[in-house]
């Protein structure tokens, strides 16, 4: 049976059940795929998520690091988008900040109605004004390395 969480109203599933058996959960290596999407009423329409998969590389636990961050992780994952997918729906990263940075295909970011194409060797910060949606036009798959903070369950 696929072991489910709910990240931000996205239902995400894990590959494996055994990819976490010798590590805390949470820092543990995941594989998931995207199932379940969302809009958001107060922003412009964007596609639903398809044809993303995320690997959680690593987590550091930022409350014995840095005062006043119990409760926070810094979090590093590779997002693939393959050709034709969509990291949607539109989201934002109050509360969330973090980069990222390009590995091979280009990825179209989407944001106060404008779209700009990313390629291998380029990042980006999401600060708590991002709001946008990704996309993979090209015809390869994408490949980003994601960083950022964000609350540990």
């Amino acid at each position: 049976m696929p072991h489910l969480l709910s990240y931000e109203g996205i239902t995400q599933r894990r590959a494996s059940p055994t990819d976490c058996e010798t590590r805390e959960d949470w820092q543990c290596v995941r594989r998931w795929k995207y199932g379940k999407e969302r809009t958001m009423s107060s922003q412009q329409a964007a596609p639903d998520t398809k044809g993303v998969t995320v690997e959680w590389l690593t987590t550091v636990d930022l409350g014995p690091e840095i005062e006043n961050m119990a409760g926070r992780g810094l979090r590093m994952r590779m997002v693939t988008i393959e050709p034709g997918g969509v990291f949607g729906p539109m989201h934002d990263h109050k509360g969330r900040p973090g980069v990222v940075y390009i590995l091979r295909g280009t990825i179209t970011d989407h944001r106060d109605g404008v779209a700009t194409d990313y390629g291998p060797g380029v990042g980006w910060p999401e600060d708590r004004n991002t709001t946008h949606w990704l996309e993979n036009r090209g015809t390869i798959p994408a490949v980003e390395i994601s960083v950022d903070i964000v609350e540990q369950a």
